[in-house]
């Protein structure tokens, strides 16, 4: 199973296929992921424990544990880790293609391009 550690927590993939692929992602206390979008994928994240303070396009809202976020092709969107404990969500992928150079960061606090 491949697994990340990021500068906001890690990741691991949980299933990696040609229609889709699975992530089950950790963000720490005080961590966010980059602002960002997606040309060939869209996402959905299922909130597992946690409180992930999550924007889509313009809208930014508190998601809870069995909360779901639709992540369209194309907007912009980012979690962000708030609280005291860590949150987890799943994130599903659907799309042509799910490499992480698909990653367009618009604003990262980790000065990754």
């Amino acid at each position: 199973m491949e697994h990340d550690i990021r500068p906001w927590g890690e990741y691991w993939v949980l299933e990696d296929a040609e229609t889709h692929k699975v992530k089950r992602i950790q963000v720490n206390p005080g961590g966010r992921l980059s602002l960002q979008y997606h040309h060939k994928r869209a996402e959905v994240w299922t909130i597992v424990s946690g409180i992930g303070t999550v924007t889509i396009d313009n809208e930014v809202k508190d998601y809870k544990a069995g909360e779901v976020a639709q992540i369209p092709l194309g907007a912009v969107h980012r979690i962000e880790n708030k609280y005291n404990e860590p949150v987890v969500f799943i994130e599903v992928q659907h799309g042509t293609y799910f490499g992480e150079d698909d990653i367009v960061r618009i604003e990262d606090d980790y000065n990754r391009s």
